[in-house]
């Protein structure tokens, strides 16, 4: 926790679910301000007035902006990082990480092109191309929508005829899908939520009787679980794919290792929480502030630094430049600022003239 008050000002946008107010809470420790907004009050506009709005006004200035939402609100979500990209110091996620994590189509070619361990997948233009898929595949097969979370738009065949059965009926609802084979984990994944550039907490979820979806949402019993290093490495390098800090990733163990099956750049924390024996909401808000503090750092050193150019210009053209500065003491002795060096053009191999009194000191060209 931090001992003073820090003037860092962050927002946290979402639909106001319970996982959102415990982190905006565990925001309030660290940064000096924080603001809970809601997504569905945010505008976008693009054009000569182009920006972000809230509740019809210009969004105010802020040092981290967290974004979260459901797959409904992806393009939403995705144009409010896009257009704050660039103002705003530090915001955990991506703009292309949220139409990217809330589409599992693009999920797996991402993951695919960092070559990441997942299971067979198979995407087709048509029906009837899935059709041909469906006699080579070993069954049974799990069946997707692209979009959906929480263990929805998640089917499973195990056999051709129930597999071209939900395919004729994919078909009458004009949807695409991803066939994707099936890993026998006995109804058992494993959620691990990555901050940064390590996992802080996972568990290993338990579907109910009769249903493969082990996701907390649809009833789905959540452990603790210390991951393995192979395991955490692959957490890691999904989320950096994604161009994610903030990531949770859906493992399966399988014998030759584990692969991902989804991840969730908006992942709720309070079943994590509820079995975790680490306070998740504050990883986060911690991870983010330090992040936060160390950009504006890095931001105003720049400035600074572009301040100390200008005037290095300025006065390569004035005769003389007053500037205020503190001195630097080194024991009894004063060693000036490397500007006032480049102001006066002194030279090592000349004589100098030097009248000190209390509070001034006068330093000029000794001439004969």
């Amino acid at each position: 926790m931090k001992t003073e008050k820090s003037s860092l000002k962050a927002a946290l946008i979402s639909q106001g679910s319970g996982s959102s107010k415990m982190q905006a809470e565990a925001m309030k420790k660290y940064f000096g301000e924080v603001d809970m907004l809601q997504l569905k009050d945010i505008e976008v506009r693009l054009g000569k007035e182009a920006g972000v709005l809230y509740d019809g006004k210009p969004l105010k200035k802020y040092d981290c902006v967290y974004l979260k939402g459901s797959f409904r609100y992806a393009n939403l979500l995705r144009s409010i990082a896009s257009m704050l990209e660039g103002k705003v110091p530090y915001m955990p996620l991506a703009a292309t990480s949220f139409t990217i994590t809330h589409n599992k189509l693009l999920t797996h070619l991402v993951l695919q092109q960092h070559k990441i361990a997942m299971p067979k997948t198979y995407i087709s233009a048509t029906v009837e191309a899935a059709k041909d898929i469906l006699q080579k595949v070993n069954y049974p097969i799990v069946m997707k929508f692209p979009e959906g979370t929480q263990g929805k738009g998640v089917m499973f065949a195990d056999s051709v005829s129930s597999a071209t059965s939900m395919l004729d009926a994919l078909e009458a609802l004009n949807q695409p899908f991803i066939i994707q084979e099936y890993v026998e984990t006995d109804g058992c994944d494993i959620r691990a939520l990555v901050v940064g550039d390590k996992v802080a907490a996972a568990m290993k979820r338990k579907a109910q009787k009769d249903d493969k979806r082990a996701n907390i949402h649809v009833g789905g019993r959540g452990a603790y679980i210390e991951l393995d290093r192979v395991a955490r490495r692959l957490a890691v390098e999904t989320a950096k794919a994604l161009n994610a800090d903030i990531c949770g990733v859906d493992i399966l163990e399988t014998p030759l290792g584990p692969v991902v099956i989804e991840a969730n750049v908006s992942p709720g924390i309070q079943g994590l929480s509820e079995v975790s024996k680490v306070d998740i909401a504050d990883e986060m808000a911690r991870f983010m502030f330090k992040k936060t503090e160390e950009i504006v750092g890095i931001s105003s050193e720049i400035k600074k630094m572009e301040t100390m150019k200008n005037i290095l210009t300025e006065v390569g053209t004035k005769d003389s430049e007053e500037i205020i500065t503190p001195l630097d003491f080194r024991g009894e002795r004063i060693l000036l600022p490397e500007l006032v060096t480049k102001m006066t053009k002194f030279e090592d191999d000349k004589d100098y003239s030097i009248k000190a009194s209390k509070g001034k000191l006068l330093i000029k060209e000794f001439k004969i």
